[in-house]
């Protein structure tokens, strides 16, 4: 017997917790896109600022603190016929994944991964048991309870003890990671037996995992689609995993050719994939994972777009907001995806002046150069670039023309690239 007769989609609320240019040029191209084929947009976000060059439809800004059922009043009460999350980091994806239930109950479906596999990606430890149960590679670790650790609620004299003796089974260097945190805040070194002992006498507020401290490259891959239909992005490069925690665009990042590398992921892209079906993953989640050179060691599942979602979009020639619009009006197409060439992205500590973003716009394919700022706090101007494969050294000869006659980007930037593209 044939389902209920899904209404036209004639209006998508797009929910948004930073500052909209993290996602550009895509969702103003989504938009156009949206618009030009009748359906009305309209961004409801609670941070940063955004005109109609950033967001080329209807925007309402709202109260940080905003209430999941507020939100969804707000929504509702716009008419939207569909919602889609784009938020981030886990904490205002659990608001979206929230706001999903409640909508849903309204009759406007809304494309965000469902509460109970929200709230269990949002936790390190849950995350792990999953990942154990699904057979991919993560790191041993135990789950340091913060109550317990500060005397409150039923005593038990030995857990301090109990976690000495699972850390030492482990093995040192350990890293202790707060359980609800996505954006590396947090993160503590636990480098031998002392350091843990101290750490344990004064642990933090919240709950933990301690875990082993797997060194290697850091990476990261963004999964998008729905129950029957995912697509597997390119694996980005954003790092080197070692004892401490950097700044997470400390370092180029960056999606290219690496055989070998992609060779070794394919089984592991497939193991992710089942997780999705098994979640009901809707929308977009992005996996943080290190590689060693043999194996991938997958850290957590954020159930959300990614942080490097404009460069794997970038790398591959698709839109992340065109799929997940897609689902919104129930036309997702998930179709193959395939690397088609380089993207790289660098952090410049000066913003640029107009006649160095002339000059750059002339001789790079810049997808999108703008002011990174993250809780109000400005980091500089984040440029993404593309080039094909055979275009390296006319690549690096470009910027090395830039820095000669501007000073611009910075010579540990310029040195960076030229490693990276021509080694």
């Amino acid at each position: 017997m044939p389902g209920p007769v899904r209404k036209p989609v004639q209006k998508i609320a797009f929910l948004r917790s930073v500052e909209i240019r993290r996602a550009d040029p895509y969702i103003q191209r989504c938009v156009r896109e949206l618009d030009r084929l009748g359906v009305e947009s309209c961004l409801f976000h609670t941070h940063g600022t955004a005109d109609e060059g950033d967001f080329p439809g209807a925007r309402r800004r709202l109260d940080p603190a905003v209430s999941p059922a507020e939100l969804a009043r707000v929504v509702a009460e716009w008419g939207a016929d569909a919602a889609v999350s784009i938020s981030l980091p886990c904490e205002n994806a659990l608001r979206d994944a929230t706001v999903k239930a409640l909508l849903e109950a309204r009759g406007i479906p809304t494309v965000m991964t469902p509460l109970p596999s929200t709230l269990a990606l949002c936790d390190k430890w849950e995350t792990k048991q999953l990942l154990v149960r699904a057979g991919l590679d993560t790191p041993r670790g135990v789950r340091a309870d913060s109550d317990l650790l500060a005397g409150r609620g039923v005593p038990v004299p030995a857990y301090a003890d109990a976690l000495r003796a699972s850390a030492a089974a482990i093995g040192f260097p350990l890293l202790s990671k707060p359980l609800w945190d996505s954006t590396s805040m947090g993160i503590r070194a636990l480098p031998d037996a002392a350091a843990l002992d101290a750490y344990l006498a004064a642990p933090p507020q919240v709950s933990a995992v301690i875990e082993e401290c797997v060194s290697g490259a850091l990476c990261s891959v963004d999964i998008v689609g729905e129950p029957g239909a995912y697509r597997v992005l390119p694996v980005c490069w954003t790092g080197t995993a070692g004892a401490e925690p950097v700044f997470t665009f400390a370092d180029l990042r960056w999606c290219g050719p690496r055989p070998e590398a992609d060779a070794d992921f394919a089984p592991v892209a497939a193991g992710l994939t089942a997780l999705c079906e098994e979640l009901g993953v809707q929308g977009s989640v992005n996996v943080d994972m290190i590689y060693t050179g043999s194996r991938y060691v997958v850290l957590e599942i954020n159930p959300r777009i990614g942080g490097a979602t404009t460069l794997s979009c970038a790398a591959s020639d698709t839109n992340t907001f065109d799929a997940l619009a897609g689902m919104a009006r129930g036309r997702y197409d998930a179709g193959p995806v395939r690397r088609t060439g380089w993207a790289v992205e660098f952090l410049s500590p000066e913003l640029l002046p107009p006649s160095v973003r002339t000059d750059l716009m002339a001789r790079l394919k810049v997808v999108t150069a703008h002011e990174l700022v993250i809780d109000g706090t400005s980091h500089g101007e984040i440029v993404v670039f593309t080039l094909a494969e055979g275009d390296e050294r006319q690549t690096v000869k470009h910027l090395e023309e830039l820095h000669r006659t501007t000073g611009w980007p910075r010579l540990e930037i310029l040195d960076k690239t030229r490693a990276l593209l021509t080694p």
